[in-house]
């Protein structure tokens, strides 16, 4: 390895890197503000300036010189020290005096470093100039007269995103950020560029004045607004949860969020359901816990257990699916599914092993493919964060991707095979099947949508022979992905929360199949077959379950509980309480356990750590916590079931990114998305 100096410190290097780096590895703190790790170079601010030898006899920016062996890097001498001020003094020369009112306020890279960095005085009394805001949609609120053009906002837009919306206009002091055509930044991940922003000229629109940082208290949790599980912090003041931010986590998020994960944290509070329900006289009326509890026993004791039956949504926990099988299979009812959308996968077999429906690849591992084919996926909006590894593989041009489906944008080039069943059969006409033929890590990414239906299964039989044909999982690598798009989906695959034997599923028991019928958080459903159903709701929100419902038990939302979610990948994570639950509601897997008494079946556990233990004990899978399963080689032709596959398209279930939970549909910032998305130029700005 290479060797250089920083302040007289011998430090060790990899070839490639920067100076700016370097001197990081020695444990020095260089200043930056349009240096990102994740970004490409732009070497705009100059705050980064540091003392080179040998080399020219002036500062000079780190961030975009290369480090060389024998170099002498001082990062504190009295001419980086001046030069550090210089830069400081003309960043702020425009800069408005209004950290009393940003929002940036507390957290601001600005403030930090013009108090550990500036001179503290400025020589300039010319007038500020001023530049006038702009429109960049319902997520980022801006005040550009406080931008220093550090072109990270134009940089994650174009490079990570994927949508060229922004750059930088004029030259000189008229040089300004500003987005083309007066548009809205159309990106599901656009928030991330108002966590990038340095100074307060791009802050969350949603948030806007709503709170000050040192008021809030933080918890780390993960986030279940899809399958993904990306690490998140959560910050509320009292009973309110305020703002979501991403946390780093390198195997699954990186350090990006996408819009909804981190802003749909305002429908926690509308919609709710905070008391017991039943239905009396056609309308429903708030009644006591003890009351809906026997009116719930009172139905289950009078009917037959073939005739009941329960179907978990996607925000489900583990625990909550737990208890409700425990409960269920001790009366006899077998009537349980975990799949609202019908996806053919599950339960483990001695043929179908859990790999059968895991992301086996893994979400970071997905960068080692060279090549990718998506078959019934609109990836950038069932697990945007995992289209967006793909971009980047595709950027340094590591991989080639197809699609059999819709041709939708997903913000890099592809081969367009088809838009259903019939192109799984023509792949072996396309010309990316010798792409696939010769890769040294195939990678094949299955929407849940393309194996619904009445032929799903046949279909993944058909997926999974291709997978055989291309030798997709072999020994030391695992290439066969299906992408789920509910948080709750693998943990309620791991406990066998599906229907077996003659058991019914969703589709069954939601076309009359079942005469009661419990919806545990089950809401993307069609409840117009449930007429004749006496249908229980358990959950957080007043949304199409509750809706639909005779009796409604309110249950705790994701930040007022503790709860196990496996993501996509099979890692067992836990999201942690950040709040309590809203006026009387309780955590779901404690109303289970309150109605086992009433039933007379009374669960074996009387608290959450009992009950996890339980979990553990039936599904060892759930000991471990935080850690990616070992992706093994199975036999992919076992999988799925020899039929015939009718011809059909592959078209996502997912129709608006924005609105596919209840907490999602109670917010009005994604509805605020959502009209925007619609009508990208109608947006005000403010």
């Amino acid at each position: 390895m290479a060797k250089a100096k920083v302040n007289g410190v011998e430090v060790e290097f990899d070839p490639g890197m920067t100076v700016l780096q370097v001197a990081e590895l020695a444990g020095e703190e260089i200043p930056r503000f349009c240096y990102h790790e994740r970004l490409s170079i732009a070497g705009n601010c100059r705050m980064c300036l540091v003392e080179v030898k040998p080399g020219p006899p002036k500062p000079q920016a780190s961030c975009a010189l290369p480090a060389a062996e024998g170099q002498e890097i001082f990062t504190n001498t009295p001419m980086v020290k001046k030069a550090r001020e210089g830069v400081m003094e003309f960043l702020l020369i425009n800069h408005p005096l209004d950290c009393p009112i940003c929002d940036q306020g507390g957290e601001c890279d600005l403030q930090d470093q013009s108090v550990a960095y500036g001179k503290g005085a400025s020589r300039y009394d010319e007038n500020k100039r001023a530049v006038e805001e702009k429109n960049l949609g319902p997520t980022i609120k801006t005040f550009m007269t406080r931008c220093i053009q550090c072109t990270r906002c134009v940089r994650f837009t174009t490079e990570v995103a994927g949508v060229t919306e922004m750059g930088m206009i004029s030259r000189g002091e008229n040089a300004e950020i500003t987005s083309y055509l007066e548009q809205s930044v159309s990106s599901e991940l656009s928030g991330n560029v108002n966590d990038l922003c340095p100074v307060g000229a791009l802050t969350h629109r949603p948030w806007s004045f709503n709170y000050r940082p040192w008021e809030l208290t933080k918890t780390e949790t993960i986030d279940v607004h899809d399958a993904v599980g990306a690490h998140i912090r959560i910050d509320n003041r009292g009973p309110a949860v305020l703002r979501a931010l991403p946390r780093l986590k390198e195997e699954i998020n990186e350090e990006w969020l996408t819009d909804k994960s981190r802003y749909a944290v305002d429908g926690l509070s509308r919609q709710r359901l905070d008391k017991p329900y039943v239905r009396k006289a056609g309308k429903l009326v708030a009644v006591s816990w003890d009351e809906a509890l026997g009116t719930v026993a009172g139905k289950i004791k009078a009917t037959d257990a073939s005739k009941i039956g329960a179907i978990a949504g996607d925000l489900v926990d583990a625990e909550a699916m737990k208890a409700t099988k425990d409960l269920f299979y001790s009366m006899g009812v077998t009537n349980l599914d975990c799949r609202q959308e019908g996806a053919k996968v599950g339960p483990v077999t001695q043929s179908t092993p859990r790999e059968a429906w895991l992301f086996n690849t893994g979400i970071a591992g997905l960068e080692e493919a060279d090549a990718i084919l998506l078959i019934g996926t609109d990836l950038r909006h069932e697990a945007s964060l995992i289209n967006a590894r793909i971009r980047k593989s595709w950027l340094k041009g590591a991989v080639q991707v197809a699609v059999i489906g819709e041709a939708n944008d997903l913000t890099y080039d592809y081969a367009h095979v088809g838009v259903g069943t019939k192109a799984l059969k023509d792949l072996k006409k396309h010309a990316f099947r010798d792409v696939l033929k010769n890769a040294k890590k195939p990678a094949i990414l299955v929407g849940s949508n393309a194996i619904s239906g009445a032929d799903g299964a046949a279909v993944l039989k058909e997926i999974a022979l291709i997978s055989d044909d291309y030798d997709v999982v072999r020994e030391g690598w695992n290439g066969f992905n299906i992408v789920h798009t509910a948080a709750s989906r693998v943990a309620g695959l791991d406990l066998g929360f599906v229907p077996v034997g003659e058991a019914k599923d969703a589709a069954a028991m939601l076309t009359g199949g079942v005469e009661l019928l419990v919806l545990l958080g089950a809401d993307e459903i069609n409840t117009s077959g449930l007429d004749n159903t006496f249908v229980v709701y358990i959950g957080s929100h007043g949304d199409a379950g509750a809706a639909a419902a005779d009796v409604i038990l309110p249950g705790a939302a994701y930040t007022e509980k503790s709860g196990i979610y496996t993501n996509l990948e099979g890692r067992v994570q836990i999201a942690e309480r950040c709040v309590f639950p809203k006026g009387e509601a309780k955590e779901d897997w404690a109303i289970i356990r309150a109605l086992s008494g009433y039933v007379g079946h009374t669960l074996p556990y009387d608290s959450l750590n009992a009950l996890r233990e339980k979990l553990i004990t039936d599904h060892p899978v759930f000991g471990r916590i935080d850690v990616k399963p070992t992706a093994k080689a199975f036999d992919v032709k076992a999988i799925g079931t020899k039929g015939e596959v009718t011809d059909k398209l592959f078209v996502s279930h997912i129709t608006d990114f924005y609105l596919t939970n209840p907490i999602a549909r109670a917010s009005t910032a994604m509805a605020e998305c959502s009209a925007a998305r619609k009508a990208p130029l109608s947006v005000a700005a403010e």
